[in-house]
């Protein structure tokens, strides 16, 4: 019989809503979990156990025909995102104590949904990097192995996931920090089209690169999340795509986007870097599944190359500059206080220009893909890479320099705007997962979804689990199997 983390969202919230489980119950299960194995995997910041039990009472109190699919299910907040009154540190010891008055759009969303936060989830220093290793939080590790990065920066996420902790988490990416670590930890994680999900209250954009998006174990589940956090807020800078009829969960159980030509690609695009024969194998995998499936999957040159990355390099040290009261900026991390002094080197005019080179380059590169309904690449140049591997030596600009060449492909859809997910389609020869990124046309979520959909079907379902899965039993559901408590 299977334990009540084994089932998806959408199992856990079907088992909710036919009684076979209450949403006090699932807390109370994976609050138990979190507690054995949270700091193993380096899952979560904040624990909020009381403030998760009165929202799974009050979820249990909604009559059944006002519930939506994923009513009473557990899930938990990335760390950079606003929740008001609950500790967001941003991922740094200089916001340690900082508790927003406000929540973010996106939390609003999930909670009117009867979702049910167990807290807040590890996150790299202001989400400056691809990995989750700071000094408010034990290291963000891969639950698959545990001397490996479980990546950034929304690496607690995909660990808390991935582990068994929640089956689905919010998380953001502005240069692939929902797709690296999903890739890492097996997951799907899924960058929606730019203006699709709300970035408000607060922010300015960030040149639009980064987004909220959901992590979790099925594409259903992703689908169910995205329904929830893609809904249109007034006053927000990029049109919003039309979401399809019926939902994107209705495009991932359809798992019908017609037949498509798929351009496929492997050389990296933001540095000139040898890509892993396991991330090699793992598109060649998705490329036959693919065609299988009927679509025509066609070699294409990549939309950019390396030329592109000193332009990007410029954009994400500007970003770096997130407003940190000077008397904290000797509490920052030595990789962040090397992207902030080359941020404040530079000027208004150069990143103007900067902004309109790389977008005549991203118009010059989706001219040479226009033929392809999505587009197939690895998610990264290397399946995996240990705890600490970014940092050693203790050189900032050798730390970044290898960030980009461990992920040299997922930051160009940023810019681009282009829906983007990564899919767990290979494993290497030790049983680590290897993710592939498929990327779809701007607004065109729902296709990139069922396709995503059909590949997980022909590839007999992606739902696997780590060892560390079976480490802790049930705690207030009876570990036969799931079920009530004894009374």
């Amino acid at each position: 019989m299977a334990e009540p983390h084994d089932l998806t969202a959408l199992e856990q919230a079907a088992a909710i809503a036919d009684g076979e489980l209450s949403s006090v119950e699932l807390v109370e299960h994976h609050l138990h979990r979190v507690a054995a194995l949270g700091d193993t995997v380096g899952a979560f910041v904040t624990v909020t156990p009381e403030l998760a039990r009165e929202a799974a009472r009050a979820a249990d109190a909604v009559p059944v025909e006002r519930r939506g699919p994923l009513h009473g299910v557990p899930t938990a907040i990335k760390d950079l995102t606003l929740t008001a009154g609950v500790r967001t540190t941003f991922g740094s010891a200089a916001f340690a104590d900082f508790v927003p008055p406000v929540d973010a759009d996106v939390v609003r969303f999930m909670r009117a949904a009867g979702l049910v936060s167990l807290g807040k989830t590890t996150t790299s220093e202001l989400g400056c990097s691809l990995y989750s290793e700071g000094l408010v939080a034990p290291p963000a590790r891969n639950p698959w192995n545990l001397g490996n990065t479980a990546g950034g920066s929304s690496g607690g996420a995909a660990a808390a996931v991935a582990a068994g902790l929640v089956p689905v988490a919010q998380g953001s990416d502005g240069g692939g920090s929902l797709r690296i670590p999903a890739s890492l930890c097996g997951l799907i994680g899924y960058k929606p089209s730019r203006g699709l999900v709300s970035g408000g209250p607060l922010g300015f954009g960030a040149f639009g690169l980064p987004t909220s998006g959901p992590i979790g174990r099925t594409v259903a589940d992703v689908a169910a999340l995205l329904d929830v956090l893609a809904q249109p807020v007034a006053g927000e800078p990029y049109l919003p795509p039309l979401p399809p009829a019926g939902g994107y969960l209705a495009a991932a159980r359809q798992a019908d986007p017609g037949r498509l030509r798929v351009g496929r690609f492997t050389a990296p695009m933001l540095a000139d870097e040898p890509v892993h024969p396991d991330c090699v194998a793992a598109v060649d995998r998705a490329a036959a599944l693919l065609t299988a499936a009927g679509h025509e999957v066609v070699e294409v040159p990549p939309p950019l190359g390396p030329s592109a990355w000193p332009l990007f390099e410029i954009i994400w040290y500007v970003l770096a500059l997130a407003p940190v009261p000077p008397e904290l900026e000797g509490q920052l991390l030595p990789l962040t206080r090397h992207l902030r002094a080359r941020g404040a080197e530079i000027s208004a005019a150069t990143l103007s220009a900067t902004l309109g080179e790389l977008q005549a380059q991203v118009r010059r590169g989706v001219y040479r893909t226009a033929g392809c309904d999505l587009l197939l690449c690895p998610t990264l140049a290397a399946p995996q890479a240990p705890v600490g591997w970014f940092t050693e030596g203790g050189d900032p600009a050798e730390d970044f320099d290898r960030q980009r060449r461990f992920s040299p492909y997922c930051a160009i859809f940023n810019v681009t705007g282009d829906p983007s997910v990564s899919l767990p389609v290979g494993v290497t020869a030790e049983g680590l997962p290897v993710g592939v990124l498929l990327t779809g046309r701007y607004g065109d979520d729902a296709r990139l979804i069922a396709t995503a959909a059909q590949l997980e079907n022909s590839s007999g379902g992606w739902d696997r689990h780590p060892a560390i899965w079976r480490a802790v039993g049930s705690a207030n559901v009876n570990g036969s199997g799931v079920g009530r408590s004894a009374p």
